[in-house]
Order: structure tokens, then C-alpha cells, then sequence
């Protein structure tokens, strides 16, 4: 099991900007939509989601891996309402078929973010 960290991610998200490469698997760490640029986090849901997933897809590529290679994800939300709008930045990032998805409501989000979202990518 090796740790994959990228230096795309701000070092104020700590161990959120890591994965675990297990050989076959990736395990990508809950990503929080925190710009890697700025240190700053959007306002609204949508633009959380696409961060979130910029996130992703940059520890991703740390591993020689793509979006494409995503077959599982993890959205934690802070507000199961929001789930519709993510769903349409989801569906801009990944094709269809989409990875198999969960999403969950969790009572708080690490640093104040609206969501996290996590994904498990099979080389």
C-alpha cells in the first residue's frame, strides 16, 4: 500500500489531499472543494462539487489514473436537499455510465465545506 500525494492540493486540507494506492484499487480520500490556487472554497453547492471533483481527478492523476477509471463514489452532504444540483455537475464530469454512487447526509462537513466527496478507481 502506497500514500499518493499531490501538491495540487492545499496543504490546509491535510489528509484530505490523499489517496491510497493498493495495486488495483485507489482509495481517494474525501476530497473538500477547497481551490488548490487559493486555499479558498466556493459558495455555492454546484461550484463545491466541481472542486470536489477537480480534486479528484488531479490525486488521480498522481496515480496515472483518470475519471474514467472511477467505480465507486462517496458524496457526503450537508444537506441532502443539494443533492440534485451535484448530480448535475456529476453527470458533466463523469460519462455514462456513471461509477456506482452513494450519497449521504452527515450532521457536519470538515472546515465548513456543504460537501465531500470521496471515490475508489480500479486500474
Amino acid at each position: 500500500m502506497n500514500v499518493i500525494s499531490t501538491s495540487n492540493a492545499p496543504a490546509a486540507i491535510g489528509p484530505y489531499s490523499q489517496a491510497l494506492d493498493l495495486g488495483d484499487l485507489v482509495f481517494v480520500s474525501g476530497q473538500l472543494p477547497v481551490d488548490p490556487a487559493t486555499g479558498a472554497m466556493p459558495d455555492t453547492v454546484e461550484a463545491q462539487a466541481a472542486q470536489s471533483l477537480a480534486n479528484i481527478r488531479a490525486i488521480l492523476a498522481e496515480a496515472g489514473l483518470t475519471m474514467a477509471h472511477v467505480v465507486k463514489t462517496v458524496i457526503f452532504l450537508a444537506d441532502i436537499n443539494d443533492f440534485a444540483a451535484v448530480n448535475q455537475v456529476y453527470a458533466q464530469v463523469f460519462a455514462q455510465p456513471y461509477p456506482a454512487r452513494s450519497c449521504v447526509q452527515v450532521a457536519a462537513i470538515p472546515k465548513g465545506a456543504r460537501l465531500e466527496i470521496e471515490c475508489i478507481a480500479k486500474r
